[in-house]
């Protein structure tokens, strides 16, 4: 059974709130991936970039590290919703 996909073939819907939420903090993917890290996440500097591209498939763990590394919600990673 083929994996889901977004409407337009997007394998992630959070890869623009990701890249625009690294901008805003002004971090790279690296300085990301080691906040990660820290955090106790397994997520390196590769995770970052499939993600971002659009290359990879998003955990919901992954959703939930994002969420508290940046301080958002799981709304603003999925839909951008900033309520």
């Amino acid at each position: 059974m083929p994996k889901p996909t977004t409407q337009n073939g997007l394998k992630n819907l959070i890869a623009k709130q990701l890249i625009e939420l690294r901008k805003q903090n002004k971090i790279s993917q690296r300085e990301l991936a080691h906040r990660l890290q820290l955090a106790d996440y397994d997520m390196d500097k590769n995770v970052i970039t499939r993600i971002e591209t659009n290359k990879r498939y998003v955990t919901d763990i992954e959703i939930k590290a994002l969420a508290e590394v940046f301080h958002v919600s799981y709304n603003y990673l999925i839909d951008g919703d900033k309520k």
